[in-house]
């Protein structure tokens, strides 16, 4: 696993792998870019080509290709490691233990179950599913590419093709697709079922979602089914389609939200491949960084019935707070998006998401339609439209948004203003606003260290960027050697336990102020010899406060001793002074 690792890093250049999320710029010999992984003006979020790692110093996040990839996808290290294979073309290779089998761990083993139910799913998808699947628009490719598949009406069929397989029971029961009946044996979770597998941003099948079809079905049966939250699947945090959509969504920047599978399907299917759906739950927090971490907009397409249009005001909530723009597409009464396609043609399908209007715009619209009063529609305007715009972060969208609203109603600016104040903050805002204090707080109380210790802390964030480096431009060995023997053992300890995001901050102001040096050498000795001269210079003021305690004392012993250590640290120092 190390050498595919290696190969990987060797492949592909923390330049390429960043640049394919943000937008870099040249600064000096790093480049620099605002932080996606969280909200900010000034960019503080830096990258280092020559060490193939990054790092921000507003939010102390900081690694490789491999955390960069784990953290803005939110996959564990082998999802990052499948992710970035394929795009350096390795193969992996699994490392192997006794008897020549690969070692695997309970993640790998639930993750090849799935793949393996998966299999056996679209194995049995049925001529009578396909031509259903058909009569709702679907094509063969869409139906191969998303490896839909089904459920029949056995009580265990996939739990004995697993069990053939090897898979224990707990094991089963873990991946979801079973549980337990009164009788302790296993039951298939889904039976009479179109079978939709859910992927993780990787591509892993992590749960499934099920349709009712078939005349064995049961007629009292949800019309969906999705997996249990097992290790793997959390409906919170996955989008359905959200791996095939990715590059789409990067590359349009924007993103198409619909509320089911099928509607999913159609919209890939009219050419728009940048649309995930939700998957059985609302459009969360964790949905919304998902989205944030591809792009800034996103185009709400749920069904417009009246459960859709509050899931959409619930979503447009959830999208705002987490710093998304979003627009709403508007669609016909009582018609999903796959139903429109299917009725009126990609074209309709098409136009809805290019006519899509800002939330706001769209509720203003909908509301001064239906409320031709003007009482009513302040009234409304204040209880339903500004508790979104409140949610809104950027401060220029909001004026914007503001100014309108006074247009309409045929008031000041400042009186909207002045209502919008008064709605409480948002949660995530506030979250948002308490982390930073605790984040604050916790900063203030770490120790203080002795004097001289920041200077040290420059000197040693030289010594930990040459360590970084293939070929250091410097002795590294020796250089911490004479940093030790400068600082004294004891701080150079303190130095040593700096946790590892202060350690990358460190290495990346280091780059930054001596990269572009033509003798390093030369400036991390003339650093040394400031630190020492400002250490000696401390305790000298050390030795004068003792000094003037032992004359008041009258101690004749003491003060001999101070006298003459007062003498050799002033020679010391004016022997620094002539070399500094």
């Amino acid at each position: 696993m190390a050498d595919t690792v290696q190969q990987i890093k060797d492949r592909l250049s923390i330049v390429d792998v960043v640049s394919q999320y943000v937008k870099l710029d040249r600064a000096g010999a790093s480049l620099r870019a605002r932080c996606p992984f969280h909200a900010e003006r000034t960019p503080s979020f830096h990258v280092s080509p020559e060490r193939g790692t990054y790092h921000c110093f507003g939010c102390n996040v900081g690694g490789d290709i491999f955390s960069f990839v784990e953290a803005i996808e939110g996959l564990d290290f082998k999802g990052a490691l499948k992710v970035l294979a394929e795009r350096a073309g390795v193969e992996l290779v699994y490392e192997r233990g006794q008897g020549g089998k690969e070692k695997k761990d309970e993640r790998e083993r639930l993750f090849e179950l799935l793949e393996a139910a998966t299999i056996f799913y679209t194995s049995k998808l049925s001529d009578a599913a396909k031509k259903y699947l058909k009569e709702r628009g679907m094509t063969d490719a869409t139906i191969k590419t998303f490896r839909l598949g089904l459920a029949g009406d056995s009580w265990s069929e996939i739990s004995d093709a697993l069990k053939a397989k090897k898979f224990t029971e707990r094991e089963i029961l873990e991946a979801g697709v079973a549980k337990k009946n009164e009788r302790g044996s296993l039951t298939d979770k889904f039976r009479n079922r179109i079978i939709f597998p859910i992927s993780d941003s990787a591509g892993r099948v992590v749960g499934f979602s099920g349709r009712i079809f078939g005349e064995a079905a049961s007629p009292d049966a949800p019309k969906y089914l999705n997996s249990p939250e097992t290790p793997l699947f959390h409906k919170s945090r996955v989008l359905y389609g959200f791996d095939k959509a990715k590059v789409a969504i990067r590359k349009l920047n924007c993103a198409v939200l619909v509320e089911g599978q099928m509607d999913l399907l159609a919209s890939h299917q009219a050419g728009w491949a940048n649309t995930v759906a939700v998957s059985g739950t609302a459009f969360t927090p964790e949905h919304a960084a998902l989205v944030k971490r591809m792009t800034e907009n996103i185009v709400l397409a749920l069904d417009a019935d009246e459960a859709g249009i509050k899931a959409a005001g619930r979503a447009a909530r959830t999208a705002l707070q987490g710093g998304l723009n979003v627009k709403v597409a508007q669609l016909p009464t009582g018609l999903d998006p796959a139903d429109l396609i299917q009725k009126s043609g990609a074209d309709e399908w098409k136009k809805a998401i290019r006519e899509s209007k800002d939330i706001i715009a769209f509720l203003l619209d909908v509301l001064e339609e239906h409320m031709p009063q003007k009482d009513r529609f302040r009234r409304a305007v204040e209880t339903i439209v500004l508790p979104f715009l409140s949610d809104m972060q950027s401060p220029i969208a909001r004026e914007q948004h503001v100014h309108e609203i006074a247009r309409r109603l045929g008031v000041s600016e400042a009186a909207v203003s002045e209502a919008l104040a008064k709605l409480p903050t948002a949660n995530a805002h506030s979250q948002s606003s308490s982390e930073a204090l605790a984040k604050e707080d916790r900063s203030r109380a770490k120790p203080s260290f002795a004097r001289g210790f920041g200077r040290a802390r420059q000197a040693f964030a030289i010594l930990l960027w040459q360590q970084s480096l293939a070929k250091p431009s410097i002795d590294v060995a020796g250089y911490a050697r004479e940093l030790e023997a400068a600082v004294g053992p004891e701080a150079f300890a303190a130095l040593a336990t700096l946790s590892e995001g202060e350690r990358e901050a460190l290495r990346f102001s280091a780059e930054k102020l001596h990269g572009k040096s033509t003798n390093p050498e030369r400036e991390t000795k003339a650093l040394l010899l400031v630190i020492l001269k400002e250490l000696l210079a401390a305790e000298l003021d050390d030795a004068t406060v003792a000094l003037k305690k032992a004359e008041n004392g009258k101690d004749e012993g003491e003060i001999d001793r101070l006298m003459g250590v007062c003498k050799l640290l002033t020679t010391r120092i004016g022997q620094l002074h002539e070399n500094v």
